[in-house]
């Protein structure tokens, strides 16, 4: 039992220890700047062996040490704990203290940092208190106490909890300057790895006709003029679009796609341009559209040749005016937008059919593209399946070797019509089916095998193939006709008589269809 005496001194000496910590807080807002002397201090005045701040990774869920007293800088590092993880990690995930009386007793203790492992543990006491910001917890304050058997730590906590709150601010401070620059340089890095995924010279292609393609990109991937992108579906206009933009100065702005052809007509204008609440039934809050969403960045209109026309007259005004009006607003919003527009139809014959807006054509057709497509380029055709094959065997975890000779004859005698989409999806599958790490012929999608690889050769000669598939359709026209000869002659534009002669020589019986 303490005497009067006693207390007082404890008192004036607690007085002592937060006055110290209090001045130094006053002297700065730094964490390191003011965890470390206050760790100091404590080792100085209340006994401290080691003392540690760690701090809460919002993003990441991990807990690491920020500032410690005691630790070297490799066991400092070596202090990372997660959400739950351990007396550090407890404290954070419950918000509560945890007192370790003997460390060597606690089997939550992971000694982490290995400090200890050079020491005495069973003369250690282990005290955690959470750091919270409101009603957040976003770190721990902990030390290391010298074991005193029948000790208690009533004062302890609560006066590291005070020394807690005190810090909370510099911390809380501290973690969000942390995890900005985290974000930033994250952000930093997918950028830099957007950039080089999108630089023409790691896209795969090597025929002159995509090379030309790559030049013109690389002309205007330094401009903020409007491109149009023109080919067949499946042969890369999104890829196209995408390393224009991270190309170009706007590469660290937003890059926002539309595929016109996704969306019904009553939804377009509202994904182009935005809605105010009440607008139509169902807008319940106000909405910007993909072009306010781009704003100083890249908008990609992905088959344009699909929008309605009421759409194109505002689309067109957006190009000239570099504004748009939201649904149901009364008011514009000026835009800095690069547009890139692509589509698989011919414009030009739509234009001439008066299917679309020739004044928007001529404003989007300012640096046309022409992607060609994958049978123009046979030499690309080895080079992607190579490319799609190592991609896919290293996402399934495969070691593809080789493709056979009779599949690359089989690959390279396809049409393609679905281009360099098409080609993908046939490696994928052909990885998926191989067992023995080569991609054989068999493996590759039924339109790519030919009759020899199937075993479905042509039988018979030809007039036997054509008597059959001309049997085949005088049936069917006796089908439509109920057996109505006249009328099955005048749907094949043959007379009565020479279609008598053909029933007569396949033994057809017209009595079968009535």
């Amino acid at each position: 039992m303490t005497t009067p005496l006693q207390e007082h001194e404890r008192c004036r000496q607690e007085i002592d220890l937060l006055f110290l910590i209090g001045r130094t807080l006053n002297q700065s807002t730094d964490v390191r700047e003011v965890v470390d002397p206050v760790l100091r201090v404590l080792a100085q005045s209340w006994g401290m062996l080691r003392g540690t701040l760690t701090i809460l990774n919002r993003h990441s869920r991990e807990i690491f040490i920020e500032v410690a007293y005691g630790l070297s800088s490799e066991e400092l590092h070596r202090g990372r704990y997660q959400l739950g993880e351990g007396v550090t990690g407890k404290v954070v995930a419950c918000g509560e203290p945890m007192i370790v009386p003997r460390i060597t007793d606690e089997p939550k203790f992971l000694n982490r940092t290995r400090a200890r492992e050079r020491l005495d543990h069973q003369n250690i006491s282990f005290i955690c208190v959470p750091v919270k910001f409101g009603s957040e917890v976003i770190g721990a304050l902990s030390i290391d106490k010298e074991f005193q058997k029948g000790r208690a730590f009533d004062e302890d906590v609560r006066i590291l909890s005070i020394i807690a709150s005190m810090i909370a601010r510099s911390v809380q401070i501290h973690q969000s300057i942390h995890e900005e620059r985290l974000l930033q340089e994250e952000n930093e890095r997918l950028q830099n790895e957007l950039k080089d995924k999108f630089r023409p010279a790691n896209m795969v292609a090597h025929s002159k006709s995509m090379q030309e393609v790559f030049d013109m990109m690389e002309r205007v991937s330094r401009t903020d003029t409007t491109v149009f992108i023109a080919g067949e579906s499946g042969v890369g206009k999104e890829l196209v679009a995408a390393a224009i933009h991270y190309n170009s100065p706007r590469a660290d702005k937003p890059f926002i796609k539309l595929n016109c052809a996704a969306l019904p007509e009553n939804l377009i204008e509202s994904e182009l341009f935005g809605h105010e609440k009440g607008a139509f039934t169902g807008a319940f809050a106000a909405q910007k559209g993909r072009f306010e969403l781009a704003h100083e960045g890249t908008i990609f209109l992905d088959e344009i040749g699909e929008l309605s026309p009421s759409t194109q007259v505002k689309l067109l005004r957006v190009l000239q005016e570099k504004e748009i009006e939201r649904l149901g607003a009364g008011r514009s919003v000026k835009v800095d937008v690069r547009v890139i527009a692509a589509t698989n139809k011919n414009l030009e014959t739509m234009v001439e059919q008066g299917g679309f807006r020739q004044d928007l054509y001529y404003r989007l057709n300012v640096f046309p593209l022409r992607i060609p497509p994958l049978r123009e380029r046979k030499t690309d055709i080895m080079p992607l399946a190579d490319h799609f094959v190592e991609k896919y065997s290293r996402k399934m975890g495969f070691r593809i070797k080789r493709i056979t000779t009779a599949a690359i004859d089989m690959i390279m005698a396809y049409h393609w019509p679905g281009n360099v989409r098409e080609l993908e999806n046939a490696m994928e599958r052909a990885v998926l089916l191989s067992t023995d790490d080569v991609i054989h012929s068999y493996h590759l999608p039924p339109s790519l095998q030919t009759a020899e690889s199937s075993g479905t050769g042509i039988q018979g000669t030809l007039n036997l193939i054509l008597n059959n598939v001309e049997r085949d359709i005088i049936i069917d026209a006796l089908k439509s006709s109920r057996g109505n000869a006249a009328r099955a002659a005048q749907m094949l534009g043959i007379t009565e008589r020479i279609l008598g002669l053909r029933i007569k020589k396949y033994q057809i019986d017209p009595r079968r269809f009535k």
